[in-house]
């Protein structure tokens, strides 16, 4: 609801809407332009652009292994000929034409024949002298690299019941993370793809790919035959997965009351500071809330929590909000804002407050927010009724619903920062830039101020009901600009608050009057990130990949949470799969069970952040991380 200062009277409401996608089809898509789609994304992952040549056995070899095939070295030399010198797209299109996905059933058939108990499982002596003396032989270090996959093996034992399953379930992971890529990269969408041309609406018949010349083809069947030698199969399979780490963590209910936040003595006599916020959830699952600025004049003891802010809760209505997890990373500002250190961060808890205790020298610190998108997530069961906003007297004049009212009355006190009962023009901005994507200036902030109620320059409860009730008139008793304001602050069409958690922050300092201050309201992502990967390489358990030495997996478990991050030392990109299958009573942020993460060389990244389904039953935690080949 930006305030226009062209007019005491009228003023420039509009919100913008979300806009339709671009991509939005007319039509559903072919079976042709799926695998159209399926070949570009494979592609894109290991070229810059579809126009680009494979010049290598390796190149083809990791492209179809994107693409979900997993070729032998017999297939490789059936395209890759001495005479090859290079493959083009259209070329790569015809062979994933001809080599279809490994099914489960020919996986299965493979490893049944060395199934002599009928048990599901292989010794590993039969299996080793399987791989190493016959068909297509494998080295002793790629056997032991099957042999040591944790989730696969037990007792001597493969079970290739359960390696088929984390096969399969890995082939449409990587499938999956290849398409979300090609989506996501706007640049990649508009390269040009060898000789296909996406079809307009109309359904223009996709032009047949043309093979290069410097391919060598036979024209009989067998060439091409899609069978191909169950063993070569069975060893391009077991090539997937070149080593994997497994970590268990059983958590009792409620958690490990030994690590229980308590508050410092005396605290009565401390000097106090308190600033709110809120974690809003995007339509892409990204979240972004208010980030601070501290000030600390002189070296002192102090004591920061942050917990969920417990607004007026209407009977029958649900606060999903309150069991949302909330944290609090302190960076020390240096030289710059762009050097920033980790200080801490508020790991212990008491109930739904997370807090922490120590002493900080004298200066500059960022406060960041942190909430791990376990709980705070895309609801699937979407509401379909929707709530009154507005209604008309006898006279036909405006006036908001009491529900609404009330409602109105929970986000000022949400965007209230600092507590006053007041809303100043910077708190005001907050919620415009959330809501509106743009900024009250101080003219319009004038104009505000001469046509609602106010008081000491800043915007009143009331004055805000107001305001609202306005644009509403605006419209002719329209919603449409109201909704847009709800559901940018987290409302559902019920007029629950669902995809927000609004939250507030405490400080007490010994020594000084600390200073808070809401700076940003940005993506809880780079410091952020930064700030945990930190943390965790310093507190959690490291688990280092059998054989692949600059790939660690670390884990950090407090009372409510486990997040695990991903070190890449290497000077190549990594893909890890990970399986939480076996946990018990867990969910984490990502929503599924089995996913695969893409690791950039020389760098960490958070992989997932693990929490109980129920906090009053015991969890376990058991997740196996396989390197892909």
């Amino acid at each position: 609801m930006a305030i226009s200062p062209q007019s005491d009277a009228t003023f420039s409401n509009q919100k913008s809407t979300p806009s339709e996608s671009p991509r939005t089809k007319k039509f559903p898509l072919t079976e042709e332009e799926i695998f159209y789609m399926n070949c570009r994304a494979a592609y894109l992952t290991v070229f810059k652009s579809s126009l680009e040549n494979i010049i290598s056995k390796d190149q083809l070899y990791l492209a179809l292994q994107h693409a979900g095939r997993n070729p032998s070295q017999k297939t490789i030399n059936k395209y890759w000929t001495p005479q090859t010198a290079k493959l083009n797209f259209d070329d790569f299109c015809i062979i994933l034409r001809k080599e279809k996905p490994t099914s489960k059933a020919e996986l299965l058939k493979s490893f049944k024949q060395l199934d002599v108990n009928d048990d599901g499982c292989i010794l590993h002596t039969d299996l080793y002298k399987f791989l190493t003396k016959r068909g297509e032989k494998m080295t002793r270090e790629e056997v032991n690299a099957i042999i040591n996959l944790t989730d696969v093996n037990a007792d001597g034992k493969f079970d290739y019941i359960k390696f088929c399953k984390l096969y399969m379930t890995t082939n449409e992971q990587c499938l999956k993370t290849t398409l979300e890529k090609l989506e996501v990269d706007s640049k990649m969408r508009r390269h040009q793809f060898g000789n296909h041309i996406e079809g307009s609406p109309e359904r223009d018949p996709s032009p047949v790919p043309k093979p290069s010349p410097k391919i060598i083809r036979k024209t009989d069947q067998e060439t091409f035959s899609n069978k191909g030698d169950t063993r070569s199969s069975l060893l391009s399979a077991t090539r997937k997965f070149k080593t994997s780490v497994s970590f268990t963590i059983t958590m009792g209910a409620n958690g490990n009351r030994n690590s229980k936040l308590t508050e410092p003595n005396l605290i009565k006599d401390w000097q106090y500071m308190q600033s709110k916020g809120c974690f809003f959830l995007e339509e892409d699952g990204e979240i972004i809330s208010h980030q601070y600025r501290m000030q600390i004049a002189q070296r002192s003891m102090v004591y920061l929590t942050i917990k969920p802010l417990n607004l007026s809760q209407v009977e029958g209505k649900p606060s999903p909000w309150l069991s949302v997890d909330t944290a609090l990373y302190i960076l020390k500002e240096n030289e710059s804002q762009a050097n920033l250190q980790l200080v801490c961060f508020t790991e212990l808890r008491n109930r739904e407050v997370f807090g922490w205790t120590g002493e900080l020298g004298p200066g500059i610190y960022w406060l960041i927010p942190s909430t791990t998108g376990c709980r705070l997530r895309k609801k699937i069961n979407p509401v379909t009724d929707e709530a009154q906003l507005v209604y008309r007297d006898q006279t036909g004049k405006l006036f908001l619903t009491q529900e609404f009212k009330s409602t109105l009355s929970d986000i000022f006190e949400i965007i209230d920062l600092d507590g006053n009962g007041l809303l100043s023009l910077e708190e005001y901005n907050f919620f415009e830039l959330r809501t509106s994507g743009e900024k009250c200036d101080e003219d319009a902030w004038a104009v505000c101020r001469d046509n609602f109620d106010t008081k000491r320059n800043e915007l009143t409860r009331q004055g805000f009901m107001d305001l609202n009730l306005m644009e509403a008139n605006d419209r002719e008793g329209d919603p449409c600009d109201l909704w847009v304001t709800l559901h940018s602050m987290g409302y559902n069409k019920a007029l629950e608050l669902t995809e927000a958690c609004p939250f507030v922050i405490d400080i007490y300092a010994e020594k000084c009057k600390p200073k808070i201050k809401a700076v940003h309201m940005e993506a809880c992502s780079g410091q952020l990130e930064k700030a945990i990967c930190k943390s965790v390489l310093s507190k959690g358990d490291a688990k280092v990949m059998d054989g692949y030495e600059n790939i660690i997996v670390h884990t950090y478990s407090c009372d409510t949470w486990i997040t695990s991050v991903i070190e890449n030392k290497s000077d190549e990109k990594v893909i890890i799969h990970i399986n939480n299958e076996l946990s018990k009573n867990c969910v984490n942020n990502r929503g599924l069970n089995i996913f695969a993460v893409e690791v950039g060389p020389k760098s960490t990244m958070v992989c997932q952040h693990v929490m109980p389904l129920n906090e009053r039953q015991e969890w376990i935690y058991y997740c196996i991380y396989s390197l892909i080949s």
